[in-house]
């Protein structure tokens, strides 16, 4: 058997291992391809419940390990397998294309702009592979060096993938806004980039960070303060538990004000969740809505202001 190849009329979208069924209403139509990837054919459709889209998927079939490798080593260099059969052969064929990093990042860190590519396997002679994909990361996951000692709650680490994941964060001096800020986990990782952090909580902060002169406390609901009466802001974020409509209209006041430059907020989900919210922050001109590896059944809006570099 030669190698052959064909290029795929769709996208294939890989899910959420806990939540592959808001995927699967999403995108209505599809073919189960296994795991958690699914193809649907036409242009790519909204979705935000993926871990990684494969946008120009291509079908290979090959007859030994090292064609397998070989057909995507003639691609490009980065690959990583989303296999969900034939694993001991799916690794057999990783090992023979160069090794990807997949240790534990410490933050912050930049993520390299040379393409991550995935790939999985139908069966023995079968592969799916895409060379461009929606996420920078190997097989769409990230993890951080964790610091067990100095954050307050694990939900720093949601702020630095978001982070990350803009190629952008905080400079030392910018003023953030922290709203829903208790504990303080996202305002602890925006202390150590030098940020001064503006905090909003209804209940303080951990001590230590209530103690940190680059921290102001306000004991408050954000969401009943103007945007004018905290004045401008580098970086406006949120981790406030509420419902996403509530979310939206805040929102909305700060971007009317244009008193906000560059926006992360959490988008929480309730019972079933709100599958058209979401929709509602994605059209907002310079948005990206996105599943981080370490949200939960949350989403996390973004939206940066135009770089001045």
């Amino acid at each position: 058997m030669s190698i052959q190849s064909e290029t795929l009329k769709g996208i294939i979208y890989q899910g959420i291992d806990e939540f592959q069924d808001h995927l699967q209403r999403e995108l209505g139509q599809y073919e189960y391809l296994g795991g958690t990837l699914y193809f649907a054919g036409g242009e790519r459709r909204e979705t935000f419940w993926t871990e990684n889209v494969w946008l120009n998927p291509i079908k290979i079939t090959f007859s030994s390990i090292s064609e397998a490798a070989n057909s995507l080593r003639n691609i490009q260099r980065n690959w990583a397998p989303v296999l969900f059969t034939q694993f001991r052969r799916g690794m057999l064929i990783q090992e023979k294309l160069p090794p990807i990093n997949l240790k534990e990042r410490p933050f912050p860190w930049t993520v390299p702009e040379a393409p991550m590519g995935a790939w999985t396997l139908l069966d023995a002679n079968t592969m799916i592979a895409s060379p461009l994909c929606s996420s920078p990361f190997p097989g769409g996951k990230i993890s951080f060096i964790e610091n067990k000692v100095d954050p307050p709650s694990r939900a720093y680490l949601k702020l630095q993938e978001a982070l990350v994941r803009a190629r952008r964060w905080p400079q030392a001096g910018e003023r953030c806004l922290d709203a829903g800020a208790c504990p303080g986990g996202w305002t602890w990782v925006l202390t150590q980039l030098g940020a001064q952090v503006t905090a909003i909580d209804r209940s303080p902060l951990d001590e230590r960070l209530m103690q940190n002169p680059l921290v102001t406390y306000i004991k408050h609901d954000a969401f009943t303060l103007k945007p004018e009466d905290i004045g401008p802001v580098d970086w406006l974020f949120s981790d406030v538990i509420c419902y996403p409509p509530r979310l939206y209209e805040w929102i909305q006041k700060w971007l009317a004000s244009g008193l906000a430059k560059n926006y992360i907020c959490t988008i929480k989900m309730q019972g079933e969740g709100d599958f058209e919210t979401p929709k509602a922050f994605a059209a907002i001109p310079g948005s990206q809505v996105v599943h981080l590896n370490y949200n939960k059944h949350e989403l996390t809006w973004i939206k940066l202001a135009p770089s001045e570099t």
